[in-house]
């Protein structure tokens, strides 16, 4: 185990250095700049805030300086809200997303597990089939269509949620409805294949014919093993459910992390910009690292294969 830890966290130090890099050199390439507005500025007051910013200085020695600030934990104040650091911009917002994402996530396993536990147990007859071809459908049918189609069903017509916001409980279900449903197609799928190649192990048919219920089979012997290709698709997809909320926090208007990474984009704040792709990235490379040691926890046979 902890070989695993320092060998990931080895690997993370370029691979946050990488995507810094890539970032930093895309935002100043990308047309456009932090000051350029639909009304021009005076060209004197431009030029004192790019000295201000240090966009002045040659791009090499810009990407240094950040460098050096990155080492420092400073991700530098933001060019759209120059009264806030990106910091504190992320430490605001972030919660919101992580909300959405841990309420999308309880969706997507408390209705994915269970399909594919059905689907597997009553293998080739209609409770397969319904479920398979149901999260078939989830898996074509992207986010920003799905939202929509349930804000027009369980919101304009049945009244039951309401459409926009994030005031209290009520409001989160049609924006964790939309996320979890997506994954929650990937985890059915991911749960019949696992659960039919473990009900096909010796253990299992052993248990079987000792006259184990279904449902002891299921919990007792098959789960644990059925459930790993899930538990490998948790780092990602958690990672997916929180940096995929950008859109649904559009759709929803949601007040989350997502709104000031596409207006970071939209009006070059290069800061802001980086500051949120590392942040992300971190967070990733964080969730990967805990699914590989639960997964290693889960069955040791992978701890020599990583």
């Amino acid at each position: 185990m902890t070989r695993l830890i320092v060998s990931r966290i080895l690997q993370a130090v370029p691979t946050l250095w990488v995507i810094a890099t890539l970032t930093f050199f895309m935002t100043r390439y990308a047309p456009g700049g932090p000051f350029d507005a639909e009304r021009a500025i005076p060209e004197e007051i431009k030029v004192k805030l790019e000295r201000h910013f240090g966009l002045d200085q040659p791009l090499l020695d810009q990407y240094i300086l950040y460098l050096q600030n990155l080492l420092r934990g400073d991700l530098g104040p933001s060019f759209k809200y120059p009264e806030w650091e990106v910091s504190e911009l992320i430490a605001t917002a972030f919660p919101v997303s992580l909300t959405l994402g841990v309420l999308s996530l309880l969706v997507a396993l408390l209705i994915g597990i269970p399909a594919g536990m059905i689907a597997a147990l009553r293998r080739n007859s209609w409770m397969d089939y319904l479920p398979m071809s149901l999260s078939m459908a989830g898996i074509c049918l992207p986010t920003f269509v799905l939202g929509p189609l349930l804000i027009f069903a369980l919101s304009t017509k049945l009244g039951v949620f309401p459409p926009l916001g994030w005031y209290g409980p009520s409001d989160w279900v049609l924006p964790s409805l939309t996320l979890g449903l997506f994954y929650a197609a990937y985890i059915a799928r991911l749960t019949r294949a696992g659960m039919l190649e473990t009900l096909q192990q010796d253990y299992v048919r052993t248990a079987r014919a000792k006259g184990a219920s279904s449902w002891r089979i299921l919990s007792r012997h098959a789960a644990r093993g059925g459930l790993l290709p899930v538990l490998t698709f948790m780092g990602p997809a958690f990672a997916g459910l929180i940096s995929g909320s950008f859109v649904i926090e559009s759709i929803f208007f949601i007040p989350g992390l997502g709104k000031f990474f596409v207006t970071a984009a939209f009006n070059r704040d290069y800061t802001m910009v980086l500051g949120t792709v590392l942040f992300y990235a971190t967070l990733i490379i964080i969730l990967n690292l805990l699914v590989d040691l639960l997964q290693a926890w889960l069955d040791p046979k992978s701890r020599k294969e990583k």
